[in-house]
């Protein structure tokens, strides 16, 4: 798994949009506004994604390569090292993605038609 491969697979969600809130060297995937996925531009390469905190847990003692997030508690760090199984990894990003989607207005999940 490459940055290139994770960057357009996060702005192929519907309604994502791509911004440098933070840092410049940070790409923030939001989706109607909403951060699901923080990723790095520089090495090691790491994506930071929302994760209901029961399976952050699982994942964290299942992969040394899944960190608690230094976002907030409810994200994980993944150190994109080859640990992981790339599958794995953009799972984690799709239960990201919806873990936001279903939190967000009515309306706003009726205009992604998901």
């Amino acid at each position: 798994m490459d940055r290139e491969t994770l960057h357009s697979y996060c702005l192929r969600k519907q309604g994502t949009t791509l911004e440098y809130p933070f840092e410049p060297d940070i790409m923030v995937f939001k989706v109607m506004g909403k951060m699901f996925a923080l990723l790095s531009a520089n090495d090691p390469l790491t994506i930071g994604l929302k994760c209901d905190p029961l399976w952050a847990q699982v994942l964290r003692e299942t992969y040394p390569a899944v960190q608690p997030g230094w976002f907030k508690a409810h994200w994980n760090t993944v150190f994109v090292d080859g640990s992981i199984p790339n599958d794995e990894i953009l799972e984690m990003v799709d239960h990201s993605y919806v873990q936001v989607v279903k939190n967000l207005k009515k309306a706003d999940r009726e205009n992604l038609r998901l």
